[in-house]
């Protein structure tokens, strides 16, 4: 029996020779190369690199998202004058802007005004829909339900309200965020500020809350589970029915503490649905900006969630509106 490896000192599952998996020609037809065994990743993982699967539909993915991605480095290139140095020095703050409000969604822009950034987007999605039928056919090739390909889904759905849908419906992908690190952000903050600040959205409320909770539960299930290591408790569904075992611990630990507890099977589900509605609830609330809410401030005064601000100073015209005093 091996001795209690905590936290700082994990023990690594290292075997003699690399597991080949599953047998039969469903799934050896077309993975390739040699199975090889990590030390680093070991610590974080599993410590087996391969053989891998690809097949069609991988790479497929792989070269549309290829595609995107040199479209991307490229603009951001040359927007610093083909300069490697500043490239790296400057590449948070580079970005690749969708379109002017003025092309529309029906005349494609040039290039180097949102021409790059439609192809981008293109390419980039086709890899994200590709990779999503591979996951999904690779989980009923091995007679897998589907919860992976589904979370995906929900994902992708946030991705593409973001950068589609929303945009059609408003009329032109200026609405977009553009490719890039930080000059996302200043597109989230500034979304937020033309649409009366997204906190008072309901929908981003509950998407916010999703995805702490999401965070609270992995965290709590995953600390659980390392806890009563010792016992095997990675093997849950080996344990689920036998008295004094890993998961009969963990189950007692948490009814001693909270007062309740989810089932080793129960606690991935609580899980799935709260990461799953994350960007669904998200989803739905940045589709509602703009199309159906104006201002999601006076929204939430209008139904009692938020107090209106005292009328304390005068009103204050726009010099850019006609009439005002220059």
């Amino acid at each position: 029996m091996s001795i209690y490896e905590n936290v700082f000192t994990q023990l690594q599952v290292h075997p003699t020779t690399p597991e080949k998996g599953l047998g039969g020609e469903i799934v050896d037809r077309e993975r390739v190369g040699k199975p090889i065994l990590s030390y680093w990743l070991g610590f974080i993982g599993n410590a087996q690199i391969g053989p891998l699967y690809l097949g069609t539909l991988g790479v497929a993915s792989l070269i549309s998202g290829t595609v995107a991605l040199l479209i991307i480095g490229f603009n951001m290139l040359a927007s610093v004058h083909w300069d490697v140095i500043q490239f790296l020095r400057q590449f948070p703050w580079l970005a690749l802007e969708p379109p002017k409000p003025e092309y529309g969604i029906r005349a494609f822009p040039p290039l180097a005004e949102g021409g790059w950034w439609l192809m981008a987007g293109f390419f980039l999605t086709m890899s994200m829909l590709l990779w999503w039928a591979r996951v999904y056919r690779r989980a009923v090739a091995l007679g897998l339900s589907t919860h992976m390909a589904w979370a995906f889904a929900s994902a992708i759905w946030l991705y593409l309200v973001l950068g589609f849908i929303q945009p059609l419906l408003m009329g032109h992908f200026s609405e977009a965020p553009p490719f890039g690190i930080f000059p996302h952000l200043d597109w989230t903050a500034a979304f937020s500020l033309r649409y009366g600040n997204l906190y008072y959205d309901p929908f981003h409320m509950l998407s916010i809350a999703f995805l702490y909770g999401a965070a609270l539960l992995f965290a709590m299930h995953g600390a659980t589970i390392l806890s009563v290591g010792r016992y095997g408790g990675e093997r849950e569904v080996e344990q689920m029915l036998y008295r004094g075992t890993a998961a009969e611990r963990a189950a007692l630990f948490w009814r001693w503490t909270m007062g309740y507890n989810a089932t080793m099977e129960s606690i991935h589900r609580w899980g799935w649905w709260c990461a799953v509605l994350c960007p669904l609830t998200g989803g739905i609330g940045i589709l509602l900006s703009g199309t159906v809410v104006d201002n999601w401030y006076l929204w939430a005064v209008q139904h009692n969630i938020a107090p209106s601000y005292p009328h304390v100073f005068p009103a204050i015209l726009d010099p850019a509106a006609s009439g005002a005093p220059q």
